[in-house]
């Protein structure tokens, strides 16, 4: 299903949902009770609690706010609501036991699948096709969610065997020599955020409008493992003068002399942590679990700086005009164009359990010759999270509006981020501090 270009059918949603919870129920599978209940921290949810949310979350927007239905649980409210139930009580909470959830979960499917109206919406509107939609992206998330919470909490990366005719476990490497340096983008008009003819679109992204973006060149590729050891081993988290007072801060409260799962291999090399292994550090894989302080400090010993947010779209879906000396004005959805995301031009869906070579995939690169800006790792900017220019909040009013300010803009996906959910103009938010999330970066020249 690819809803960035094609509206899709009702029935192709309701196999895009029952998918979807496929994936999810994966994710789990071979956690029982006490691992989905996990330790208490700040970072992460329980996961018993994160697979009812998702369940939840549909009953409340298809369900009972669509359709008009009552709640399937009494007390559903008081358990699964992100915006009523504290992160620190979700472990105190009566949840219902693994079982119940996962009876829950079903039963709010069955029930979505059975009503769904025969003819979709039309776009812009609040009616069920947009919380279809809404629904099936939220649990697209919550299952990136559960993935790096397994990796923060040391368990065996999930089995993931559900897949389409057209999607193989494994992405191929598709490496090339050549992505070294930068890639000159021309200064114009770039247009951020999405159509309101878009068959759907956060309210974040609401609407499109115009950007001047000044000439400027940005990496071919994400900064890799060797890069940032070069960084930490020239004492780089030490160094005050990298730092930003916020960075310098976080860096000492949190202790941080290095990545978050890093550890010494050897006198000579690193290690990392890759969910319960500890592998050598492979030279050739962009960094990642990275926060946005540790990615400025990189910069700042490179010479560089992060893009923003803007750059980085004119990176990803820009062309150039035909004397190359501006943008043409054109926007790809992706980087490569229309076509939906394919594992010769993505590491997205799990595909490879991993990240991949920083070279590989060059089916994906953008019209400027810059790879992997749509997945294998999320990808800081310099901008904060704000709304774009005549913003409304969308029904789901603790989407986006609560963290302008505070977060900063993260573009392109991940190894773990679904195909359906992801292109050039999807904007994720974290705080600076987050480094438990799937996230690298690259850089610009500083002018």
């Amino acid at each position: 299903m690819n809803p960035v270009t094609i509206r899709p059918s009702t029935a192709e949603l309701v196999g895009a949902l029952k998918e979807a919870r496929a994936r999810t129920l994966e994710l789990v599978e071979d956690l029982g009770h006490e691992q989905m209940m996990g330790p208490r921290l700040s970072i992460v949810n329980p996961v018993l609690w994160e697979t009812g949310h998702v369940a939840w979350f549909q009953e409340y927007w298809v369900l009972r706010h669509a359709r008009g239905h009552e709640p399937i649980i009494e007390h559903g409210d008081a358990l699964y609501d992100s915006a009523r139930v504290g992160h620190d009580t979700r472990w105190d909470i009566p949840l219902p036991s693994r079982e119940e959830t996962l009876a829950y979960m079903q039963s709010v499917l069955d029930r979505v699948a059975e009503g769904i109206s025969a003819t979709p919406g039309e776009p812009g509107r609040y009616d069920e096709t947009y919380f279809l939609y809404l629904t099936l992206f939220h649990e697209c998330m919550h299952a990136e969610a559960i993935t790096y919470t397994r990796q923060t909490l040391g368990y065996p990366p999930p089995r993931i065997t559900v897949a389409d005719a057209e999607d193989g476990k494994a992405a191929p490497p598709g490496a090339s020599p050549g992505i070294e340096g930068d890639a000159r983008i021309p200064g114009g008009e770039v247009m951020l955020g999405s159509a309101k003819e878009s068959p759907f679109a956060f309210d974040n992204e609401q609407w499109e409008h115009a950007v001047e973006v000044l000439p400027f060149s940005i990496a071919r590729a994400a900064v890799t493992n060797a890069e940032f050891a070069a960084f930490v081993d020239d004492r780089g988290y030490e160094r005050r003068e990298f730092w930003s007072e916020e960075g310098w801060h976080w860096r000492e409260r949190a202790g941080a002399g290095r990545p978050v799962y890093w550890e010494r291999f050897s006198n000579e090399g690193w290690a990392r942590r890759h969910f319960d292994r500890v592998i050598p550090l492979e030279d050739r894989l962009p960094v990642i679990h990275v926060n946005w302080h540790e990615a400025s400090a990189y910069c700042l010993w490179a010479g560089r700086r992060l893009p923003t947010e803007a750059e980085w779209e004119a990176a990803a879906s820009a062309e150039p005009s035909a004397d190359g000396r501006a943008l043409s004005g054109l926007k790809r959805p992706y980087p490569w164009g229309d076509e939906f995301p394919s594992r010769e031009r993505a590491n997205l869906d799990w595909r490879a359990m991993n990240v991949v070579d920083v070279a590989a995939l060059p089916e994906g690169d953008s019209a400027f010759g810059c790879r992997q800006m749509i997945g294998n790792v999320w990808e800081w900017t310099s901008t904060d999270f704000n709304p774009f220019p005549g913003f409304g909040a969308g029904p789901y009013r603790e989407y986006s509006e609560p963290w302008f300010g505070d977060h900063k803009v993260l573009r392109g996906g991940c190894w773990a981020t679904r195909s359906s959910l992801i292109r050039n103009q999807f904007r994720n938010f974290y705080k600076p501090d987050r480094r438990d999330v799937l996230a690298g970066f690259r850089t610009c020249a500083i002018p």
